[in-house]
């Protein structure tokens, strides 16, 4: 029986193309640290350990204490200088990194529809972004974080995804069994793979279609928001 959908956000709820998004992202970053001291290649190396060890962590310490562990190590930085400049960003500049990103009404109007229907959502974002960055980037797709049960951030979780464990850990917080989910996302490793051997079944929507494997993706039931919506609706009348 279907009780619960957990979705994506990025290329998912919000469409993006990532490489245009990180590109602009980090370079806005960039020029706010460029005057205590960093130069592009130290911070792009510093922010490559970091969210490697985010991506590799095991869940005995968050994915927050993970990044700055690894990222401090490769920068030499003094953080207390670091992070207001970070908070000030996160407050301001980063809302205009949404001009790279799309929009796609049909997103919003699913997921309250979801809610109307009597179905639990989630928002199941891979937790490399702090909240401030996750609860701005929900709002770019035209929603508001409490239209979600919970969503994962960095500050919260010690894994990330395509560990499956993440997915595990989604679901003991939320009491649930992976029967009862829907995983939808836009990539293929991360979403339906990893989703896939925690024992959840998977949409893959494939508007902004992230496909590193290179899979055949007829295996999944796959599609538009059109084509997801009618097949929550046959998962509904199955039950």
């Amino acid at each position: 029986m279907l009780k619960a959908v957990l979705f994506d956000l990025d290329g998912t709820l919000l469409p993006m193309d990532q490489n245009i998004f990180m590109k602009d992202y980090f370079g806005r970053l960039i020029r706010r640290l460029t005057p205590i001291g960093y130069t592009p290649e130290l911070f792009l190396a510093a922010m490559k350990a970091g969210i490697t060890a985010m991506t590799v962590n095991d869940g005995s310490r968050t994915g927050e204490e993970a990044y700055w562990s690894a990222y401090t190590s490769v920068s030499h930085t003094d953080l207390s200088k670091e992070l207001p400049i970070l908070d000030v960003f996160y407050n301001t500049e980063f809302d205009e990194v949404s001009a790279v990103c799309g929009y796609n009404p049909k997103a919003a109007e699913l997921v309250r529809s979801l809610k109307q229907k009597g179905l639990r959502v989630i928002l199941a974002t891979n937790p490399l972004f702090p909240r401030i960055a996750t609860q701005k980037r929900i709002r770019w797709a035209g929603l508001q974080p409490e239209d979600f049960e919970f969503y994962t951030t960095f500050e919260d979780i010690g894994y990330c995804k395509p560990n499956p464990d993440y997915y595990r850990e989604v679901l003991r917080r939320a009491n649930l069994d992976a029967s009862d989910c829907l995983m939808v996302g836009n990539d293929v490793a991360e979403d339906m793979m990893a989703g896939g051997k925690a024992g959840l079944r998977g949409f893959l929507l494939t508007d902004c279609l992230i496909n590193t494997p290179n899979a055949d993706i007829e295996q999944y039931p796959h599609g538009s928001f059109d084509e997801l919506e009618a097949y929550i609706d046959t998962l509904l009348k199955e039950a």
